[in-house]
C-alpha cells in the first residue's frame, strides 16, 4: 500500500494535519502533489539510486518530496536545519546529492550549499532563494500522468552517532514497485502495533530523523492520518492528543518526563481517553519514568528498540513490560546474540554487545566500507552491532545497559551511565542529567553527574549532596556521583538523544 491507494478509495481524507495551524492535506493533494514532482525529477534525468537533499523544519511539504522520492526510485536524504554549515556541507557532499530542496531554515545555513557544483537541481518550498526554483511551480509545470514503472526508492539518512563525523546509512532499494507490498516498517507497524487506516497518530519529534519520518510514512502506506506538531510542548501535546482524538503516538522519554513535570492541575485539564497506544523509542526509558506514565495513561505504552540502521528491531508489549520491567523486549526482526569483545557469544545474563542477526547485511555506511566492516562480527558478517550493550535474560527479553562508547571504567570497574541517569530521572529539582566519567588520578576515571535544574531551584553544596545521597538510595554506592555540576542546559538532539560527546569535551582533554 501507499498513498495513492488511499488517493482513491479515500481522496477527501486528511492524510497530514499540521497540529499549530490545522492546515490539512488529502491523500488525493499528497498523490497529486507526489506524482507531478516524481515526474519532474525524472524529467530533469535523475535515475534509480540517485540521491536527493531535504532541509526542513516540520512540514507537510516534506511528505511531497519524500513520496515523490519513493515512487522514483530514489534515495531522500532528510537533514537537520540546524546543523552548523559545515556539517551540513559535508552531509550534501558525502550524500552525493544530486536534487536539493529547502524548506525554512536560517539563513546562515544556505552558506552550506552555496558553491556545490553537484548539487544542479535546487527547489525552495516558500522563500524564493537565489538558484532555486520554486516548489509550487514546479508542481504546477509537472507532468500529471502516472508513469507504467514506478520502482520504490528509499532513505538515506545519517546518523549522529557519538564521535566522528555523521555517517549515511544505506540500505538496498527494493525490487518492486511502489504500490507493491514488502515494506518493512509497515509489516512492523501494521502488524505489531497494529496501525491502520483507522490511526489517528500524532508526531511531536522532527521529521528530518529516522522514526518521525518513517512512521509518518508508515500511517500515510496505511491510509491513517497524522498530526505533526512544528515541536514538542508537553502541554501542547497534551491538548493535541484531546483535539484531534489521537488514538497513536510516538515519544522519546525525555518528553515522558516533561509531561509527568507538568502541574498536576494541567494534566488533569486534557482528555487523553482516546490514546491507545503511546510508542516509545530512542532512549532507554527509566523504570520510574515509565510506571509513572502507566498510572497516567493506563497500560497502553508499547516499547521498540532499533536504529538508523533498522538492522534489527525489539519490542516489548505494555504486559510484557510489567512482567520484566527495564526490559526492550525480544526480536521481531532479525535474532540477537551477546557478545564479548573477541565476538565470542556470552550466557544469559552477561553483559555483552548487542548483535543482530539477519541473512544478509542490512545497511551500508555510504562511501566508509571500514565503518561498515566494523560494524560486522568478526566471524559472521551478517551479524552487526552499532554499540549497545546490553544482556538477555532466560525468556530471551533484552536490556539495554548503555552505549559502549560511554561506559566509566573506575578502579577496573564498568559503570554504566545510563543507570545512574535513570535513578535520577525524577528528581524533584532536576530537570536533565547526563552522567560522564572524568578524569581521576587513583582511580582512572570517577563518576560525574551534570545537571540542569527545575524553576526555582538554585545550585548550592547541600544540593549536591542530596543528589548524592538519592542516587546511593537507588544504585550501588560505588556507581553513584562523587560530584555534581549545575549547568543552564545539556545538550540534546530535538528527539531526545543526549550529545554526550559534547558533555565529556569540557572534561576531557582530548575526548577518547
Amino acid at each position: 500500500m501507499y498513498p495513492g491507494t488511499h488517493a482513491t478509495l479515500t481522496p477527501d481524507k486528511p492524510a497530514i494535519v499540521m497540529q499549530a495551524t490545522g492546515q490539512q492535506v488529502t491523500y488525493a493533494q499528497l498523490e497529486s502533489r507526489s506524482l507531478r514532482l516524481a515526474n519532474w525529477l525524472r524529467g530533469v534525468g535523475l535515475q534509480r539510486g540517485d540521491v536527493i537533499a531535504l532541509v526542513s523544519d516540520n512540514d507537510a511539504r516534506v511528505f511531497d518530496v519524500y513520496w515523490a522520492a519513493q515512487r522514483a526510485g530514489l534515495y531522500v536524504t532528510a537533514v537537520n536545519y540546524r546543523l552548523r554549515p559545515d556539517e551540513l556541507r559535508y552531509i550534501l557532499e558525502n550524500s552525493g546529492s544530486k536534487a536539493l530542496f529547502v524548506g525554512c531554515c536560517p539563513e546562515e545555513t544556505a552558506a552550506a550549499w552555496a558553491d556545490l557544483p553537484g548539487l544542479v537541481h535546487r527547489v525552495a518550498f516558500e522563500t524564493r532563494r537565489p538558484g532555486f526554483r520554486d516548489l509550487e511551480a514546479v508542481i504546477q509545470e509537472a507532468s500529471d500522468i502516472r508513469p507504467d514503472r514506478e520502482p520504490r526508492g528509499g532513505d538515506m539518512l545519517y546518523s549522529s552517532g557519538t564521535t566522528g563525523r555523521p555517517k549515511g546509512v544505506r540500505q538496498p532499494l527494493p525490487e518492486r514497485m511502489v504500490s507493491e507490498p514488502g515494506d518493512t516498517m509497515v509489516a512492523m507497524f501494521g502488524g505489531v502495533f497494529g496501525f491502520s487506516a483507522e490511526t489517528v497518530y500524532l508526531s511531536p519529534a522532527p521529521l528530518y530523523h529516522a522514526a518521525p519520518l518513517r512512521t509518518c510514512a508508515t500511517v500515510h502506506a496505511l491510509g491513517g492520518t497524522t498530526i505533526i506538531m512544528d515541536k514538542f510542548e508537553p502541554e501542547a501535546a497534551l491538548q493535541a492528543i484531546e483535539r484531534w482524538r489521537v488514538n497513536a503516538a510516538q515519544w522519546v522519554p525525555t518528553m515522558f518526563v516533561r509531561m509527568l513535570k507538568l502541574p498536576e492541575e494541567v494534566r488533569a485539564r486534557y482528555d487523553v481517553s482516546s490514546l491507545k497506544m503511546a510508542i516509545h523509542a530512542a532512549a532507554p526509558c527509566p523504570v520510574d519514568v515509565k510506571r509513572a506514565m502507566m498510572d497516567w495513561w493506563g497500560p497502553i505504552l508499547h516499547e521498540y528498540y532499533s536504529c538508523t540502521e533498522l538492522n534489527g528491531m525489539t519490542v516489548v508489549s505494555p504486559d510484557e513490560w510489567l512482567r520484566k520491567p527495564g526490559s526492550v523486549g525480544r526480536p521481531v526482526l532479525g535474532k540477537l546474540h551477546i557478545c564479548d569483545d573477541d565476538g565470542m557469544e556470552l550466557p544469559t545474563g552477561r553483559d555483552g554487545l548487542v548483535f543482530f542477526e539477519r541473512d544478509s547485511l542490512p545497511f551500508q555506511y555510504h562511501g566508509d566500507p571500514e565503518k561498515t566492516r566494523s560494524t560486522q562480527h568478526p566471524r559472521h558478517p551478517s551479524w552487526t552491532a552499532v554499540g549497545d550493550i546490553g544482556h538477555v535474560d532466560a525468556d530471551g527479553y533484552l536490556y539495554l545497559t548503555d552505549r559502549s562508547a560511554f561506559m566509566i571504567i573506575s578502579g577496573g570497574v564498568n559503570i554504566y551511565p545510563q543507570e545512574v541517569e535513570n535513578a535520577l530521572a525524577l528528581h524533584p529539582a532536576i530537570t536533565d542529567v547526563a552522567v560522564i566519567g572524568v578524569p581521576d588520578a587513583e582511580m582512572g576515571e570517577q563518576v560525574k553527574a551534570v545537571v540542569t535544574l527545575a524553576p526555582g531551584q538554585e545550585p548550592s553544596a547541600d544540593l549536591a549532596q542530596s543528589i548524592i545521597e538519592f542516587a546511593k538510595a537507588r544504585v550501588a554506592s560505588y556507581k553513584a556521583p562523587k560530584t555534581i555540576d549545575f549547568v543552564s542546559a545539556l545538550p540534546r538532539t530535538p528527539t531526545g538523544k543526549m550529545l554526550k560527546g559534547e558533555v565529556r569535551r569540557h572534561y576531557w582533554p582530548a575526548v577518547r
